[in-house]
């Protein structure tokens, strides 16, 4: 047996078609019906949004940086000096290799400069690495974001985009590299300068990447920060960074006594963890504004009960049971949240997925400058749509909208038919 009857569904669909000349209750149904819609796209359209940002800044992260790296602890050198410095790198980065799931292990050389071109400077920080490794790395070696040609980095450097803006510099440049810590001489320790040609300009998707971010062939590097037959540390990338985690400790025994490990999670884990944080807050004070507009169900529906009492002392005295009479117009409330929450996903969907041109016409509207890449990292508002994130959303919307129906609902179940046709 069905759980609505035929005629119980005409007798809702009846109601819910009410004319403004008796009671306005078509009018509610409207309200109510705009409010489920909008909630459940601020729903969608936040959740989306959450998610594409989260997705876009873990994915600069893991296609312009090391999953993991391998460096060492302070140690005293047979001279008497301390250093961090790791002398049998190759060693050390074949051992790591042979760890099941890692696909690559690039020694890495890395050092703080100043970048300058006539009269414009830049802190910079340099990474010395294999031109091999470096074309492996997915973010800086794409062709679309990218200017030069990578094929040509073992005769120069390759700058991020913000360094090449701040320094005006274009591809085939020559600029000057200063680090104060440069050419040992009798007398001391004096700041090395040397001039490179800019052969490859690229764009990691991060504000902060390409703002300080420069690659210099590892031999160059070696020589240029005086760490001659030694690497800074052995940058790791594996099959799974998701699972980044279960790798920590076999690489910690391929390191040795003296090794640590230093993972991407390690090094964005505050960030995702404030993101976690915000998506909680942020899912709690919609659903609040979800409730808020399935309340106007409940408001809808006692209004239409109590302009419908003649009709329901009616079919309750030709027998309709209460059972009925509760589920018409449970009929009434759940059939608006039903709609509401259908519109509310087509429009919050079409949200992420027309992003780029919804937010480029907001840029244009409020004169630009609504999306600071400096302050949010990235350099657009991304937006990701994923099935439980919808899934959720609908699930809550029609939890709340049927929830709230079945108050009115049985209150005019159990109105007494006597009473209702007394002064008819």
């Amino acid at each position: 047996m069905a759980a609505f009857s035929r005629f119980e569904w005409m007798i809702a669909w009846r109601y819910l078609r009410a004319r403004r000349a008796e009671g306005g209750v078509s009018v509610m149904t409207w309200i109510s019906l705009i409010g489920i819609t909008l909630a459940v796209f601020a729903l969608i359209a936040t959740l989306s949004v959450r998610a594409g940002f989260r997705a876009e800044f873990v994915d600069t992260i893991l296609g312009a940086n090391a999953h993991s790296t391998v460096y060492s602890t302070v140690y005293v050198t047979e001279t008497g000096q301390t250093t961090r410095t790791i002398p049998d790198y190759e060693a050390l980065a074949g051992r790591i290799r042979g760890i099941p799931g890692v696909t690559r292990a690039a020694p890495l050389i890395k050092g703080q400069v100043m970048a300058n071109l006539r009269e414009n400077n830049a802190g910079v920080e340099v990474f010395g690495i294999a031109p091999d490794d470096l074309a492996a790395l997915p973010r800086i070696a794409d062709p679309d974001t990218s200017s030069g040609d990578l094929g040509r980095f073992p005769e120069g450097i390759a700058i991020g985009s913000g360094v090449a803006r701040e320094l005006a510099v274009s591809v085939g440049d020559t600029i000057k590299i200063i680090s104060p810590n440069g050419v040992r001489t009798a007398f001391g320790t004096s700041p090395r300068i040397n001039a490179y040609e800019v052969v490859y300009i690229f764009s990691a998707g991060r504000y902060d990447i390409d703002r300080t971010r420069v690659y210099m062939p590892f031999a160059e590097a070696q020589s240029f920060f005086n760490r001659e037959g030694a690497a800074d540390e052995i940058e790791v990338m594996v099959e799974n960074p998701e699972e980044i985690d279960s790798y920590t400790v076999p690489l910690l025994q391929a390191a040795g006594e003296r090794g640590m490990v230093w993972t991407w999670r390690d090094s964005a884990g505050s960030f995702l963890r404030a993101l976690d944080v915000e998506d909680n807050v942020m899912f709690i004070i919609l659903s609040i504004l979800v409730l808020i507009a399935a309340m106007n169900i409940i408001s809808g529906l006692i209004m239409l009960v109590k302009n419908k009492g003649r009709d329901i002392g009616i079919l309750r005295t030709v027998g309709l049971t209460e059972g009925s009479i509760l589920r018409v117009f449970f009929l009434c409330g759940a059939f608006v949240g039903l709609l509401g929450t259908l519109f509310g996903v087509i429009l919050g969907c079409l949200f992420a997925i027309y992003i780029d041109p919804i937010f480029s016409f907001v840029n244009y509207a409020m004169g630009g400058g609504v999306w600071d890449p400096s302050i949010r990292g990235i350099y657009n508002l991304p937006a990701k749509l994923v099935p439980a994130d919808v899934l959720s959303a609908v699930v809550l919307s029609l939890g709340l909208s049927f929830v709230v129906t079945i108050f009115p609902a049985r209150r005019a179940a159990r109105m007494n038919p006597v009473e209702a046709l007394r002064y008819e």
